[in-house]
């Protein structure tokens, strides 16, 4: 992180020291990807007693959602994210008709850091704040926990073990997670363009020599195509799926947190023989042109690009069913034998393929929202916020309202899907991509089980290409990381400063170990990174994490 970045993080770690009103911070430490992007919460005023919702018999009791009008405001921290127009579409637009809420958005304008800090300065504050876990939100002053009991479906669908790990210091719970689970899901893997593997002979491609013959073939005989194409858009996803294959029971988290587990204690990456590995072979592929020569520097939208135009013959990433999935109908419809597979993640010859994870999955899953001091009537929005992760709210936003794409639901509260869903994709497809940025508290295992229910009534050539592959591959080859998750340091603490100036050493590491002439300079690059790394405390930051990663699994344990 650069010195601007650090000083601004401190400007604004002192601005909220002087507002009374309370908000978030963002900072990634999960056993996901990103980096720590946004400022410390350190408002240690002691918090005001909440507002408790009115109703005729008395506070104690719950507020029934759509009894009474409820708006309140809403503000996406990341400079990526635009919050639709509430209403906007079929799903919203029924919410807002039938439970009478109303949302107003806050936009980041594409700085998020920047929009936080200037709402602080002016005490403007969104009722509610979407944005990453960190090592701030302890200091959050909006407790849950009285509403727990109140409002039945976080209790129930988040599960005790996941609560136990939302639990702050001080024993409450200031954060509603979103995409939270107790099964695997997960879509990180290999997508393979059906047609060229399918002209080459479907040769084998299971393990990395495979996977090199392979890519050397596509090189020979499509000279236009791009053998190679990992996903290293965000956070560099792509190599982290190839790191796994070089080690058994290996997670991508450990590259994400950047320290890698011995026993007890977390250790350097750099030092990782499954890492150094992984880079020789990446850089191999890159210096023989079997890789995308743009991969460190494309967009996702490039990314995409090729996956609807099939210029690549392979791609690998986090979710690369994202684009898979389109991909595959956009390639079908100037050839039916066309389109896109996936493949079991590839593994290190003599390794067990079963013990190989392209991706990972926490049991509290992405990000948090939480509500600000500022909010009129917190427990109100928890209402809301408890009805949209509960089996109706989430019914209604991922599927549309009731009567077009299902009807009726099962004995599990699962919807009953109608003709119309099979029988138009695009108008289904449309509904549910209007509202993708409206899921902050997604239920997976509900919204999984529902949807895997249904699929597995159809014959293989009627059910969604997802769906396909998330129950032959995907879903049973990414790792639990839950204990991973929040490993990072506040960006305002000494091992927080550490971080930031590890996080760029990195970077720069790990491109040129990717542009390196020969396996052993691959080598000779990593042994200097680990040098400079030891150089600015680096293992101050490892044994912060080491704490931190052993006070999650206290956690998890109920301890």
């Amino acid at each position: 992180m650069s010195r601007l970045r650090k000083s601004a993080t401190f400007g604004l770690a002192g601005a909220l020291a002087i507002v009374m009103a309370m908000t978030g911070c963002s900072s990634n430490g999960n056993g996901g990807n990103g980096t720590n992007n946004a400022p410390a919460a350190t408002n240690g005023e002691k918090p005001a007693e909440s507002t408790a919702p009115s109703n005729a018999t008395g506070a104690t009791e719950a507020w029934k959602l759509g009894s009474e009008p409820l708006n309140f405001s809403f503000y996406g921290h990341y400079d990526w994210y635009s919050m639709p127009a509430w209403g906007g579409d079929e799903a919203t637009k029924w919410i807002k008709d039938n439970m009478k809420v109303d949302i107003t958005p806050v936009q980041s304008g594409g700085n998020a850091a920047q929009k936080l800090n200037t709402m602080i300065a002016s005490g403007e504050l969104p009722d509610v704040i979407w944005m990453d876990r960190g090592a701030d939100v302890e200091k959050l002053r909006e407790p849950f926990d009285d509403y727990l009991d109140k409002y039945p479906n976080f209790k129930k669908w988040v599960g005790e073990e996941a609560i136990n790990m939302l639990r702050s210091k001080d024993g409450k719970i200031y954060q509603f997670p979103n995409w939270y689970t107790s099964q695997p899901n997960g879509n990180a893997g290999y997508l393979v363009n059906k047609k060229i593997y399918e002209e080459l002979g479907k040769p084998a491609l299971e393990t990395t020599d495979d996977f090199y013959n392979y890519l050397k073939m596509v090189k020979e005989k499509y000279p236009n195509v791009t053998p190679f194409n990992p996903d290293l858009a965000i956070d560099g996803q792509g190599l982290d799926v190839l790191y796994a294959a070089f080690g058994e029971d290996y997670s991508p988290a450990y590259v994400a947190n950047r320290a890698v587990p011995s026993g007890d204690k977390l250790t350097s990456l750099f030092l990782d023989p499954v890492f150094r590995e992984s880079m020789q072979f990446a850089s191999k592929l890159f210096r023989e042109k079997l890789m995308t020569p743009d991969a460190l520097t494309q967009t996702k939208d490039q990314v995409k690009e090729q996956a609807y135009n099939g210029t690549a013959a392979v791609f690998a990433g986090a979710s690369p069913t994202e684009y898979g999935a389109v991909g595959d109908a956009e390639l079908k419809k100037k050839d039916p034998n066309d389109g896109y597979m996936m493949v079991w993640p590839v593994h290190k010859a003599g390794l067990d393929k079963n013990k190989i994870w392209a991706g990972t999955y926490t049991q509290l899953g992405w990000n948090v929202s939480v509500i600000t001091k500022s909010a009129k009537d917190p427990e109100k929005v928890f209402a809301f916020l408890d009805y949209l992760t509960g089996p109706e709210g989430t019914r209604t936003l991922f599927w549309g309202p009731e009567g077009i794409y299902w009807k009726g639901t099962d004995a599990d509260g699962s919807p009953i899907f109608t003709d119309a869903y099979t029988s138009d994709v695009e108008g289904r497809t449309k509904m549910m991509d209007a509202t993708v940025n409206f899921q902050w508290n997604g239920n997976t295992v509900f919204i999984d089980t529902s949807k895997m229910k249904f699929e597995l009534t159809l014959p293989e050539e009627e059910q969604s290409w997802e769906a396909r592959w998330q129950n032959a591959i995907t879903w049973k080859t990414q790792k639990n990381a839950t204990e991973y998750i929040n490993l990072a340091p506040a960006p305002d603490s000494e091992e927080g400063i550490i971080a930031q100036s590890f996080e760029e050493l990195y970077k720069e590491a790990r491109a040129k170990a990717l542009y390196a002439k020969s396996d052993e300079e691959v080598l000779a690059i990593l042994d200097k990174a680990q040098k400079d790394a030891v150089a600015i405390g680096y293992d101050k930051l490892l044994a912060f994490k080491t704490t931190k990663w052993q006070e999650n699994v206290n956690s998890m344990k109920g301890n």
